[in-house]
Formats: C-alpha cells, structure tokens, sequence
C-alpha cells in the first residue's frame, strides 16, 4: 500500500531585517519599526501554519532564523531569481502537494487555512488560487509541482492575481477558489487588517507604532 503524503504547506518570507522588511510602510514607519511589524506578520503567520493537523509545514526562508521560528517548522532556503522563479522552486524543493501563502496576511487561521488545504486536495483538484483584495493573489496551491506553472508570470502588480489565474487554467488545471483576503503591503492596508484582529503579535506591533506617534 502506498503511503499517503502530507501535503506540505509553505510560507515564502523573507527574514525581517530593517531596511529590507516592509519597505512599503516607510513612510510613515521607519525601517525599524517596519521591521517589527514584518516580524510580528511573520510570527501570527507561522503561528497559525504550525496549527494546522495533517500537514507539513514548511518555511522557504530568504536569510536567517531568528527566535520568531517556532518549533515543528522545515525550514527551507530560498533560491536566487525573481519571485516567479523564487516560488517555483519553493514548490519543487518542497515536493508533493502543497499550498503556498506569504507574510502578508497575518489574519489567518488555523482554520482557514485548513479550508483552503482541503480545497487543494479535493477529488478533481489540480491547483487553489485565493485573490488578494489588491489584485494579486496570497494563496496558491499545486497538487504537484509544476514550474511553469509560475515562471514569466508577472508579480507584484495589480494584474498577478488574474495573470495567475489564467496561466493556472491555461496549462489544463482546475482551479479550486480560496476566500479572497487583504495583505499588508502599505500602512493603510496595516491599520486595517490590524483593526480586525483580537489579540495577535501584528496588532500589538501596529499599536506601538502608533502610539509612539501620540504627543505625551
């Protein structure tokens, strides 16, 4: 009998170091406060991967762990090349079924997150594509790795969702809907996703920058 694989699921992130992290908040954050609040996305983020049953869960990391890693985590690198190529190689160095999300959407759950593996993995199924309220996308899945599945597909832009879309149903997949979510790209997409949230490192990390702004 066949042994059954865990399906693996990935977060692609980069190590959160002022100046690189979450460039985008800056203004009105500086470099170091953006880096906080890229830790604190970072850490709900894997927070809830880690929660998740039946599952492998896997960090394609771009630089080094830090005391944010929790523990049961594979951590793989990151090769070099565009964030297209950069995310085909995260499905293939991780192998099997998988589903990818990134750091910028430290609202999900355990159980969302669930959801969306299951719709990965339901009879039919070849690839999951969850939209993001900007246009891109924040979650993909692949039942097996498949690099042209990424490759030349333009990213960060506010088409990469519907690109994506297209290539996915191009190369013959059936494609399941995940739930659309807002990712944290700006400060304004920070205060909002952080004003849904109860609890959480990124909210917290949000409130300092914030209030270090009040005049005493």
């Amino acid at each position: 009998m066949k042994r059954r694989t865990k399906p693996g699921l990935i977060v692609i992130a980069k190590a959160p170091v002022p100046g690189m992290s979450k460039t985008r908040l800056c203004p009105p954050c500086t470099p170091i406060q953006a880096a906080a609040i890229a830790e604190a996305a970072l850490a709900d983020t894997l927070l809830a991967v880690t929660g998740v049953t039946g599952v492998r869960p896997v960090l394609a990391l771009d630089g080094a762990p830090g005391a944010w890693l929790p523990r049961g985590m594979d951590v793989i690198r990151q090769r070099h090349g565009g964030l297209d190529q950069r995310l085909a190689w995260a499905f293939d160095d991780c192998g099997g079924p998988a589903l990818l999300i990134g750091m910028d959407t430290p609202q999900v759950t355990p159980a969302l997150l669930s959801s969306c593996v299951d719709a990965l993995m339901a009879p039919g199924v070849d690839a999951a594509l969850g939209p993001a309220l900007d246009g891109g996308w924040w979650a993909a899945g692949l039942r097996r790795p498949q690099a042209c599945a990424f490759l030349g597909v333009p990213m960060s832009t506010c088409q990469t969702g519907e690109v994506q879309r297209r290539r996915l149903a191009g190369l013959g997949l059936n494609v399941a809907d995940l739930p659309a979510l807002s990712d944290v790209d700006v400060w304004g997409d920070a205060l909002s996703v952080s004003a849904r949230l109860s609890g959480g490192h990124f909210g917290a990390a949000v409130a300092a920058v914030t209030g270090s702004w009040v005049a005493p």
